[in-house]
């Protein structure tokens, strides 16, 4: 798989395409290339890990987002509103399992590509500033990652409103907006069991501790600048 470019958090819908339906007109969704081979992570995440999470995972989430979306264009053309608000469940799951597995990926990068690479600049003075080290943050996510019960999601995300980083876990699909409105993600760890059981089996502290190896620290800086200027 050559390498490839993929929707950033606030483009996605540039992976978009316009299907006539209704008067507005509806966007669906498409899966984002990933930016390395899909065993480019390895030994960290191994390559069938990969494959499975990009090609099937969030491939049914996109399919299954784009059919809800349908049926809410049909429902809003007909003035359904009870389906309307049927169909409120499944666009945010599905919405965010898409949003979610695109960041995912640009949080992940070759330990050749920079990959585990400590955060500098900014960004790594601010890890400082709240939670006194870097081990100490990850102490931090892996510790809230481990715990939380079911499926979901840890993230280090930035409150643009009080200007500080924050650690924050969310269930399922939801992604770190459902937290508050001024949540931005820099990083997120996917811990429901299909990112890791095939390797890791049932011990999730292991996927955790070596997912940091691939970490891609050049994105989440960059994010933080973005949004923190």
């Amino acid at each position: 798989m050559a390498l490839r470019s993929l929707v950033t958090p606030g483009t996605l819908t540039r992976g978009a395409k316009s299907v006539g339906l209704g008067l507005r007109g509806l966007h669906t969704f498409t899966l984002p290339d990933l930016p390395y081979d899909y065993g480019a992570l390895e030994p960290a995440i191994s390559g069938e890990i990969m494959q499975l999470h990009h090609q099937k995972h969030h491939q049914t989430y996109i399919t299954n987002y784009n059919k809800a979306l349908e049926q809410l264009d049909e429902a809003i053309t007909e003035g359904d509103a009870s389906t309307v608000v049927k169909l409120q469940s499944a666009i945010k799951f599905n919405g965010g399992g898409h949003v979610n597995h695109s960041i995912f990926w640009k949080n992940l990068a070759p330990a050749n590509e920079g990959g585990g690479e400590p955060p500098k600049g900014s960004l790594g003075w601010a890890i400082d500033n709240h939670f006194g080290s870097l081990e100490a943050l990850i102490q931090k996510m892996n510790a809230e990652g481990a715990a939380l019960q079911g499926s979901g999601w840890v993230w280090l995300g930035l409150d643009k409103e009080f200007k500080k980083l924050v650690v924050k876990t969310t269930a399922n699909q939801d992604p770190l907006v459902t937290k508050g409105p001024s949540l931005v993600p820099l990083l997120g760890i996917d811990v429901w069991e299909h990112a890791y059981y095939l390797q890791y089996k049932n011990v999730r502290p292991d996927y955790m501790k070596n997912i940091w190896k691939v970490m891609n620290w050049k994105y989440a800086s960059e994010v933080y600048d973005k949004e923190n200027p």
